[in-house]
């Protein structure tokens, strides 16, 4: 299916809404066809081939809206959804926040998110990656014994969007990605390393020696680890460990955790809460990134957004529900059933990860973090990790089964450095950055 019959799928359940009684509604459609393989070392263990069409209603009757998903595309299963929402609309309480968004997007600038060599590629040469993967990290170490999988993964899909306020607009779009996770034998100790790439295009992709050699580094890396002394010290994070760290930063913006009163963030635009180095940005209009998009879930337009300014925290990231509860505008972060990142990212300085790791006399060097323990609203971190122990601006030996603490303010007024490492690789990306001081918790 194309992006034409995209539309008119979208405009067809629209027509149905309108007759079924709905005073407005929104029609989003996707069209997928995805391609997974796993390798476990010289078999295929899964490989799997999809299509779908799956599509989300919103309806909205006398100040009501109800939201159903569907995977039917027939004419009667679009008619059975569309009564259902309209009769669930009449059940809900009446909430003067909820509508179609006041302002759409206008201008559809083509992005290159859509790679005609993903569709093009055979599926023998898909199949043979995640194979080849697994003969490369045994080739890389004879330590690596066994593996957790290696992987291949494809997406080439349409997306469209239409409301009953005349906006109708879709965009093709593709996505794939190769990981492995080699496991290598300390002793009586399995070591699990896992490193992936992904990307919008084929040629964004790190090659497949690249993941084979980072992901084998990865579990060997850790031999001999030991439980470190508890310290106040440096910690840096490596650049996908930061990554998660944003990921709790993005839910403390997001103003629906604002509205319901779950961020520590609530109260403080305008307020300083970052080192100077910290400059956040959320931009759906990056060309061929994973977290583009010429619009969001409900139409608006996507935008880059200035979250944080030189540690200034600028604003929130809305859809146009949460918007008008808080009397903003919407910042284009619409899922479609929620507020969600586009390319959420933290700018880069202009230093290498080593060099940062050589100007850190005394530290701990982050590269995974097991669990989760945030507590939003207070903004509490907690996470056990592993990594190295840096000493005279050296990794000096890998260290393991500690947890590393802090509030979130104290973080990020404690960021003194920031490496150029930043590849987007997902929605929630940055590169490596140093806190000056941190609990860890060891022996």
């Amino acid at each position: 299916m194309d992006e034409a019959q995209a539309l008119e799928l979208a405009a067809r359940i629209l027509a149905e809404a309108r007759a079924a009684g709905a005073e407005s509604a929104e029609a989003s459609v996707s069209i997928a066809a995805r391609m997974h393989v796993e390798a476990l070392a010289e078999t295929i263990a899964r490989l799997e081939n999809s299509r779908s069409c799956s599509m989300l209603l919103r309806v909205f009757k006398n100040g009501r809206k109800a939201t159903l998903a569907t995977s039917d595309a027939s004419l009667e299963g679009v008619r059975d959804a569309v009564r259902r929402a309209v009769a669930h609309a009449d059940l809900v309480a009446h909430d003067g926040c909820a509508g179609l968004p006041e302002k759409v997007a206008t201008e559809l600038p083509s992005l290159h998110l859509h790679d005609d060599a993903v569709s093009a590629r055979l599926e023998t040469e898909k199949t043979q990656e995640p194979l080849e993967l697994e003969r490369l990290v045994r080739r890389e170490d004879a330590r690596v014994v066994n593996s957790a999988g290696s992987h291949y993964s494809d997406t080439n899909a349409v997306s469209a969007l239409a409301n009953s306020n005349g906006f109708s607009a879709a965009y093709p779009w593709t996505r794939i990605m190769r990981s492995s996770a080699p496991v290598a034998l300390d002793g009586s100790i399995k070591r699990v390393g896992h490193y992936g790439t992904a990307g919008r295009h084929l040629d964004d992709l790190e090659s497949l020696h690249a993941v084979a050699a980072k992901a084998t580094r990865r579990a060997v890396d850790l031999f001999g680890a030991r439980k470190p002394s508890t310290m106040r010290v440096p910690v840096i994070f490596e650049r996908d460990v930061a990554a998660s760290v944003l990921e709790d930063l993005f839910a403390a913006a997001s103003g629906s955790n604002v509205a319901t009163g779950n961020s520590w963030l609530a109260g403080r635009i305008g307020q300083r809460v970052g080192s100077e180095l910290v400059t956040i940005v959320d931009d759906g209009r990056l060309p061929g990134r994973l977290g583009s998009a010429p619009f969001d879930g409900e139409g608006v337009a996507t935008r880059r957004t200035i979250v944080f300014e030189d540690g200034v925290l600028q604003t929130y990231l809305y859809d146009s529900y949460y918007a008008r509860k808080l009397k903003a505008a919407s910042t284009g972060n619409s899922t479609g059933t929620g507020i969600g990142p586009t390319n959420f990212y933290l700018e880069p300085g202009a230093q290498t990860l080593d060099e940062l790791i050589a100007r850190t006399q005394r530290g701990v060097l982050v590269t995974d973090t097991i669990g989760f323990a945030t507590e939003h609203a207070s903004g509490t971190y907690s996470r056990g990790a592993r990594g190295f122990f840096i000493e005279g601006g050296e990794p000096a030996y890998p260290i393991d089964e500690f947890t590393i603490a802090a509030r979130y303010p104290e973080m990020l007024a404690g960021v003194d450095a920031v490496a150029d490492d930043l590849r987007f690789d997902g929605a929630i990306v940055s590169p490596s950055f140093r806190i000056a001081e941190m609990t860890v918790s060891g022996n």
